[in-house]
């Protein structure tokens, strides 16, 4: 009866094991990133942009269900994503854009920079074709976790923008606030960097693996 023990815990650590191994999140999976308070899902649509601000492709959260819109190709330079310092790449599966932020050059100080803001709260703008677009993550409910990025994991998504000295980090986030583009009302999505909460947390899930 030990030894049918032993197999059967052996056969059930290599089932952990393999299960675990196939949540890994790789270099080029395809993911989509459900919005925590919400529920639904960070969504883009090929060639609707903004009317405001960058009047790059819009980024919002939409439906409760992951769809064709709402998948994302994550990139970044070695196998698998580690915590805390890994900076990742999310491009969008239907456009082949990259989230991330905007700038403009000030006209009056061509040495001076400013970020685009958000047509509804004036937050920072997200949008897909971006200039700032590396991201890093960080595990919401460990603060010193240091494992490999995996499915289901919950995230806090953080930006640095590039063009601004000494600047605080700013992080993905969203909130019950919509914007309206023709006849069309979407919720905002924006970086901020006054809070940190239950708004800018994302849930990563694996759509399909990727190298």
């Amino acid at each position: 009866m030990k030894d049918v023990d032993s197999i059967n815990e052996l056969v059930k650590r290599f089932e952990d094991i393999v299960f675990e191994e196939s949540n890994l999140i790789r270099n080029e999976s395809i993911v989509a990133l459900k919005h925590v308070a919400t529920g639904k899902y960070l969504s883009s649509i090929k060639n609707l942009s903004y009317i405001t601000g960058s009047k790059s492709q819009m980024v919002f959260v939409g439906s409760t269900e992951p769809v064709p819109n709402s998948l994302w190709k994550i990139k970044f330079d070695k196998e698998l994503a580690t915590y805390p310092d890994t900076p990742i790449n999310l491009q969008h599966i239907k456009s082949e854009m990259f989230l991330g932020l905007s700038f403009n050059r000030n006209t009056h100080y061509p040495h001076n920079y400013y970020y685009l803001r958000s047509p509804c709260t004036k937050y920072t703008e997200v949008s897909c074709n971006g200039n700032d677009k590396d991201w890093i993550f960080r595990h919401s409910k460990f603060e010193n976790y240091d494992g490999s990025l995996k499915s289901n994991d919950t995230i806090n998504l953080s930006i640095k923008k590039t063009k601004v000295i000494n600047d605080k980090e700013e992080f993905l986030s969203s909130h019950d606030i919509h914007c309206s583009i023709g006849n069309y009302t979407f919720q905002e999505v924006v970086c901020l960097s006054d809070r940190l909460g239950r708004n800018e947390e994302w849930c990563i899930e694996l759509i399909h693996g990727g190298s």
